[in-house]
């Protein structure tokens, strides 16, 4: 088994309870965005299909997904290549992500209760509190809490819904900056200060610290593509 079917094979989770196509989408699209199948890199199908041990079928439905993504680009002779994420990309999803969540920030902010702000605070206190004893995976999973309850509270299913067509690069590009201990811990801070204006009900300070806090996030994941080039 070669690196890059062998780094497929480490993003496919067969344990889990959905369709094996959806899991073979999600092994290909999460390999691609973390940049381990280069950019220019040629699927084939067949060699896929042997080493992976599934049928043609959900790596071809995988390969349609990912091309109506961008990810890859369909070829004369049904052959497909990597196109991958550039650093380009990156700036452009987190320019779109900075404008949505410091709207999406406001509107909750305005419709949230006492007791929204209570359960807020608690569930930046339960990451502050398992910070560094919890296992990588669920504290990563607070993280995406936080940001999904200001979703949640709102109230613009349009914008949500935006914001989750980009959720497949960004849950990746969340794995590469929290999955880092440094990250996650000045990311806490950023959410801190996040809730503390929303509180106040400071507009300005929203605005300011949610351009602050994903510009952060942005240049860590910068920094790690560049470094993932070098390699």
């Amino acid at each position: 088994m070669d690196i890059v079917v062998k780094a497929v094979a480490k993003n496919l989770d067969l344990s889990q309870n959905k369709p094996l196509k959806d899991l073979v989408l999600e092994a290909f699209r999460k390999t691609i965005i973390l940049g381990d199948i280069p950019a220019g890199t040629r699927i084939n199908e067949k060699k896929f299909s042997e080493e992976l041990n599934v049928s043609r079928t959900p790596i071809r439905y995988a390969m349609q997904r990912l091309a109506a993504e961008d990810l890859v680009e369909s070829m004369p002779g049904a052959s497909t290549i990597v196109k991958g994420i550039t650093i380009k990309d990156a700036y452009e999803i987190f320019d779109i992500r900075k404008e949505l969540d410091a709207l999406a920030t406001r509107k909750a902010m305005a419709k949230m209760t006492e007791d929204d702000f209570v359960t807020l605070r608690k569930m930046l206190e339960q990451t502050e509190a398992e910070l560094d004893q919890a296992p990588d995976i669920t504290v990563v999973s607070y993280f995406t809490d936080f940001n999904l309850f200001i979703y949640q509270h709102c109230d613009m299913p349009h914008l949500v819904s935006i914001v989750f067509k980009l959720q497949a690069y960004l849950v990746y590009f969340r794995d590469i900056s929290i999955m880092s201990r440094e990250r996650r811990a000045l990311a806490l801070q950023e959410h801190w200060r996040i809730y503390q204006a929303m509180v106040n009900h400071d507009e300005v300070q929203i605005n300011l610290i949610i351009r602050e806090h994903l510009g952060q996030s942005l240049q860590f994941i910068i920094k790690e593509m560049r470094a993932h080039d070098l390699e």
